[in-house]
């Protein structure tokens, strides 16, 4: 009887023991997946936040330095060519008589009289005379896609996505053939520039416009005259 008495103890320890085991076994699997699952999503969010990362920086290098250039305006007066000096050593210069440098000038005087009458008369008979044919001095430059996109930010009083603003400007310029992914690329390298603001909800992200701080109006100072000295 003892014999049997013992056995059963033992049984009945190995059996709870090896409930206990299973039972820690089965949290220790629950905590190791929950560790997993929350890794996984780390490793997924690291991964978005990458390839935002490079289309940043393409759509940096992509975009092109502003033209500070100014083009010329009007006609650009040409200096007169300068006179070449006389070369030293060939003497003094004999100066002309009185009459002889009279008689030129009022020679000139005259016949420039006469050709600038003939001019004006000939010009006063034309239609559309005294209008000055101006070309045009540059081309105006075709909007770009960043300018079209920073328009649209402004134009808009809630948060719209990169999908959104290409279907909207797909519309407004179907030459353009305006695609999604450029345009959100052009909205993250606005987002790197300040000039825009990312907003997510969820799994969508959304861009709005920057807000613009207006400056202060600095009047311009006046340069004081030195004093002359006594």
């Amino acid at each position: 009887m003892s014999e049997n008495a013992s056995a059963t103890e033992l049984t009945s320890q190995y059996t709870a023991q090896v409930t206990a085991d299973l039972e820690r076994n089965t949290k220790e699997q629950d905590r190791v997946g929950a560790e997993i699952a929350a890794l996984q999503e780390q490793l997924a969010s690291l991964q978005r936040d990458h390839t935002v990362l490079v289309n940043i920086q393409q759509a940096i290098d992509a975009v092109p330095a502003p033209d500070t250039t100014a083009p010329p305006s009007g006609n650009v007066p040409v200096p007169a060519p300068r006179k070449k000096a006389a070369p030293s050593g060939t003497g003094k210069l004999t100066r002309p008589s009185r009459k002889t440098a009279a008689r030129p000038a009022r020679a000139t005087g005259k016949s420039t009289g006469i050709t600038a009458g003939k001019t004006a008369g000939k010009t006063a008979g034309k239609p559309g005379a005294g209008k000055a044919d101006v070309a045009p001095t540059a081309q105006t430059a075709q909007t770009t896609l960043v300018d079209l996109v920073r328009r649209h930010l402004t134009e808009q009083s809630e948060p719209r996505s990169a999908a959104e603003i290409a279907t909207a400007l797909g519309q407004a310029h179907p030459e353009r053939g305006v695609k999604t992914t450029v345009v959100r690329t052009t909205l993250e390298g606005l987002v790197a520039k300040a000039q825009a603001q990312r907003s997510k909800q969820g799994s969508s992200v959304f861009y709005t416009a920057a807000e613009s701080s207006g400056s202060a109006a600095t009047a311009p100072s006046e340069e004081q005259p030195a004093p002359a000295d006594a």
